[in-house]
């Protein structure tokens, strides 16, 4: 059994694998990590290979307690990968997204490939059927675009996530309702209609927190997972065990 660890900006999302198949998956803050991992190793004992992905700095020094209970992997963009890297900063590139390319490459061969993770930030990656990974985009994810209006302005309030009730807002709450939520659905939708007026044979994977709030709202058609991730994290370390 592996059990993976995608440490995000907000927070932690983690799933029990047996092969390709997810047993049991969690999602905590970063408070709450090592009593959380030592509650899945208590329930799952035959965990053998913890494999850890992260994007915001944390101590490894958390998980040396458990090195005499699993075998610990760190992804790190030096590992192997099933695709020829053309990011001109190569060592810059995040981890999340090395892994979610690898996903993408492995689960649609022969395909252009569009993932699109919609978090705390929203990242655009593209590999095409070549298996080349060319970039792609990041911009704001939908909270922190709440936030940008609350900080950066004097008068505009804090607001959570909600479907906008009109498209022409007719409050501040709306407004911004309508400007946050259908802003991200229209540049996505742009996004993904730019990349296939250039390239045919093409599949769009949609993931991150927000995507199934997204996915919905959008016109073009995609492969929506929240767990397309964690999947693809399995998948990295399976990769990389047999081309070490």
């Amino acid at each position: 059994m592996i059990l993976t660890l995608d440490i995000g900006n907000t927070r932690i999302k983690a799933a029990v694998f047996e092969g390709s198949i997810i047993l049991d998956s969690f999602v905590f803050i970063k408070s709450e990590l090592e009593k959380n991992i030592k509650n899945i190793l208590k329930k799952y004992k035959k965990i053998s290979n913890l494999v850890i992905s992260s994007v915001s700095e944390i101590e490894k020094s958390i998980f040396i307690g458990f090195e005499d209970v699993v075998n610990i992997h760190f992804v790190s963009n030096i590992d192997p990968f099933p695709f020829s890297n053309c990011y001109e900063t190569p060592l810059t590139l995040g981890i999340d997204r090395l892994v979610l390319a690898t996903g993408a490459t492995l689960k649609f061969p022969n395909q252009n490939r569009l993932v699109i993770d919609a978090g705390t930030c929203v990242t655009y990656d593209f590999i095409n059927d070549q298996n080349k990974y060319l970039g792609g985009s990041i911009s704001p994810g939908l909270k922190l675009r709440y936030q940008a209006l609350y900080e950066y302005t004097s008068k505009l309030p804090l607001l959570s996530l909600e479907n906008p009730e009109n498209f022409i807002g007719n409050s501040t709450s709306n407004s911004i309702h309508s400007g946050i939520v259908n802003g991200l659905v229209y540049e996505i939708d742009g996004f993904i209609d730019e990349y296939k007026a250039n390239f045919s044979n093409f599949i769009i994977i949609l993931t991150g927190g927000d995507s199934e709030f997204l996915a919905k709202r959008l016109k073009n058609t995609i492969f929506a997972n929240s767990n397309f991730l964690l999947e693809s994290l399995n998948q990295t370390f399976q990769y990389k065990i047999n081309n070490d």
